[in-house]
């Protein structure tokens, strides 16, 4: 379980509403925070994007966050989040749950950062490394990014700045992300089923019927289990319903409710396989995010290694 808290009143009222809910089902989750300024309201700027007013209308977004939250940035101060908040992201850490970092400007990261150079992406970063650290006085182990949006100097710098494992992506199963070639040491735990505000709306789906056909989805488990995204404003609000008939479906399927670091302590992370990061579009969501790509393949050249004498001299033959 994974929490995006997007905006300051998902981490004011959202984040303690699933702790308690969590804490009842025995469930452990990872909540990642949003740590600097809420400037929700400038996501207007993606309605030019397909799909964008469509995902609006389908999720009632003015339901679910508030208006007072769709004008910040725009016609109202955005508040710090990590300063007014500071408490919750406390209590929920003292309450026994994995947090890490999400971003430190939700919208600034989810829109800047794919065409971005290395000094906005280290600046945004280690801003918001900087205030978690502030806030819970320890270095986070985890990031999972906004909107999952990375691009090469963001993975890159997931090892330089310490996290141990991320979840800024989407895709089938644990990896290790390469990038046109280059491999980065930071594992990636995918996000791997839907999330509610890509599905409710859709076809004859329905916040009645969501819960039956996720659950219906998770009936497979892959081999390293489902990582499941919610969003404090969502299942941590007027969709709690919903949140709680999942944990109890997961767990009448036998399925334990574990944070990422359980997930990740799980893992021989030495022998997980490669896969291409590309970007790409799911169903349910405006624009591109990071997708979990074909595995990344190492195979010795025999014919190659003949030619050097043994392979003295001769490269690895990369293929995807």
């Amino acid at each position: 379980l994974k929490v995006d808290a997007d905006t300051c009143r998902g981490t004011r009222e959202g984040v303690p509403r699933l702790a308690e809910l969590f804490a009842r089902y025995g469930a452990r989750a990872s909540f990642l925070f949003s740590l600097g300024p809420d400037h929700t309201g400038r996501a207007i700027r993606r309605a030019l994007r397909p799909g964008f007013f469509g995902k609006v209308r389908r999720t009632s977004v003015l339901e679910h966050y508030g208006l007072r939250t769709l004008l910040y940035g725009t016609l109202l101060p955005g508040p710090d989040i990590g300063l007014a908040c500071a408490a919750q992201m406390r209590a929920v850490r003292a309450a026994g749950f994995e947090t890490g970092v999400h971003c430190w400007d939700h919208v600034r990261w989810q829109d800047g950062v794919p065409g971005a150079g290395e000094d906005w992406t280290r600046a945004q970063m280690e801003r918001s490394l900087a205030r978690y650290t502030e806030v819970l006085g320890e270095p986070p182990r985890v990031h999972g990014a906004a909107g999952w949006q990375m691009n090469v100097h963001a993975f890159r710098l997931l090892e330089r700045l310490g996290f141990e494992y991320a979840s800024d992506t989407r895709g089938s199963g644990p990896f290790v992300p390469v990038w046109k070639g280059e491999p980065f040491a930071c594992p990636q735990l995918p996000t791997t089923l839907p999330t509610l505000d890509e599905l409710i709306g859709t076809g004859s789906i329905t916040a009645a019927s969501v819960a039956s056909h996720l659950l219906a989805l998770s009936r497979e488990a892959p081999p390293a289990g489902h990582v499941y995204t919610l969003h404090a404003e969502l299942e941590g609000g007027k969709l709690l319903p919903v949140m709680e008939a999942l944990l109890s479906g997961w767990k009448d399927m036998g399925y334990e409710l574990v944070a990422l670091g359980d997930l990740a302590q799980d893992l021989s992370m030495a022998a997980l396989p490669r896969h291409e990061v590309v970007s790409g579009s799911l169903a349910g969501r405006s624009g591109t995010m990071a997708l979990q790509g074909r595995e990344f393949l190492v195979r010795h050249n025999a014919n190659a290694a003949a030619a050097t004498g043994g392979g003295r001299g001769g490269g690895p033959d990369f293929t995807t």
